[in-house]
């Protein structure tokens, strides 16, 4: 009789600690908004290995910018109509804190990026940007699903390994478009199997 009471209460507490988890986890990102991000750096890489574009750092970074801007449109347009629309967030600013969690690590990578163009080290960017990125992404251990965390850490192997091996170059674009490619999409389909759980518990509780 006290195991089954035992039991229960395990039970119970599992339940309440699943709730909690799940009502704490980050939904301001979007998994299609990530599908397109990893779509536009396999198209970067496309295009900057076959389409006539001059083979020089400052046209490969011109190109390389272009997806930034891409994926940086597509997540944040879904992180603002998540936020502006969305009935249960109600424009609460509380809400964005998790975003606001990878600034440091994305700011660093900014100011990274202008100290190696500037000094021409430009074989060095693929690697830190994958690392700084990483970094950004394991920021959410907390708040996003588990698989968001270890797609930080794939970032993180694969930018240290680009910055210490020497076959890395930045005019070849593939490592860059592969790796990100890789793990947008993987990002994206870790945010659209959380959505759908999400909704199916939620229709569970309602029936």
């Amino acid at each position: 009789m006290v195991a089954n009471h035992i039991h229960d209460a395990l039970a119970q507490v599992r339940t309440l600690q699943a709730f909690i988890i799940e009502r704490n986890l980050f939904k301001g990102y979007s998994g299609t908004a990530r599908l397109v991000a990893g779509s536009a750096a396999i198209a970067g890489a496309i295009a900057l290995s076959l389409a006539p574009v001059p083979a020089t750092p400052w046209a490969h970074l011109a190109g390389w910018g272009v997806v930034l801007a891409v994926g940086l449109a597509a997540n944040y347009a879904a992180l603002a109509a998540w936020f502006l629309f969305d009935r249960e967030v109600r424009r609460n600013a509380h809400m964005l804190k998790p975003a606001l969690d990878a600034i440091p690590a994305l700011a660093v990578g900014a100011a990274v990026s202008v100290a190696l163009v500037r000094t021409g080290q430009f074989d060095l960017l693929f690697g830190a940007w994958m690392a700084l990125y990483g970094l950004a992404q394991v920021a959410y251990r907390y708040s996003m699903p588990p698989g968001i965390y270890v797609i930080g850490l794939f970032y993180l192997f694969c930018g240290m390994w680009c910055l210490v091996c020497p076959g890395v170059h930045f005019l070849q674009p593939w490592p860059m478009g592969l790796v990100f490619g890789a793990g947008e999409f993987a990002g994206g389909l870790v945010l659209i199997g959380e959505h759908r759980r999400s909704v199916a518990a939620n229709a569970r509780e309602e029936a």
